[in-house]
């Protein structure tokens, strides 16, 4: 019994085998089951059109013109400036016509009377006299700082001047007063008219004194002066 299982079972396996070898025929490529079949090869899956691909490839994307726009200078100028000889294009047309330049030069003329070099020229003389007043301002600022010190001197002198004058000024007054006081030999209201005109004989006495002490002294100076030049 075990042996017609086994005779059963086998060929239940080879009918399997026939079925899923001749499905597997049916599916594959003619090529594999024809063995006469020419080869093709794969086909370009890139979707690029020949012009595209010419210009991926660096070539020329057109043998002739294909639009009116292949024509222009502008397209004809810009396949020189990319392919050079190769484009086939007379590269007498990047350079435009005398007209075009004459035209071109009179427009500069009006927009751009000056040129790069008058230009930078005018920049290099600006960039020098903004630093030249920057440094002479520098320089101004440093000598008035080494003349603070000095100043600050000066300013005290004229200070103690002024304070020495005031309290000479007073003192003098007070001297006035008792030469006033002595001549009347008694004590006299300072409000009484006597005494006022006496007071003011007295600093007018005193003014001319005082002008003719600074004439003396000032002769004194230009004498010593030119005693120094003769000498």
């Amino acid at each position: 019994m075990n042996f017609h299982k086994l005779i059963r079972s086998a060929e239940s396996t080879i009918g399997r085998t026939r079925y899923y070898s001749s499905v597997a025929k049916e599916e594959l490529p003619a090529s594999f089951v024809v063995e006469d079949v020419e080869y093709v090869p794969e086909r370009d899956k890139s979707g690029l059109r020949r012009q595209h691909k010419n210009v991926l490839h660096e070539t020329l994307p057109y043998d002739e013109a294909h639009s009116w726009i292949h024509l222009t200078e502008k397209y004809q100028r810009t396949l020189y400036g990319r392919y050079g000889s190769k484009s086939n294009v007379n590269p007498k047309i990047c350079f435009g016509t005398l007209a075009e330049r004459t035209k071109a030069q009179e427009l500069q003329s009006i927009t751009q009377p000056e040129t790069l070099p008058e230009l930078l020229e005018k920049l290099r003389i600006k960039k020098e006299a903004k630093q030249a007043a920057i440094n002479e301002r520098e320089e101004s600022i440093q000598k008035k700082l080494d003349k603070l010190e000095q100043w600050k001197a000066e300013l005290n002198a004229k200070v103690e001047k002024r304070r020495a004058d005031a309290a000479a000024a007073i003192q003098r007054k007070e001297r006035l007063i008792e030469e006033v006081r002595r001549h009347f030999g008694f004590k006299v209201d300072v409000r009484d008219e006597r005494f006022k005109e006496m007071l003011e004989q007295k600093e007018k006495e005193d003014k001319r004194k005082q002008k003719e002490a600074k004439r003396k002294v000032k002769e004194e100076k230009m004498m010593a002066k030119l005693i120094q030049q003769t000498s």
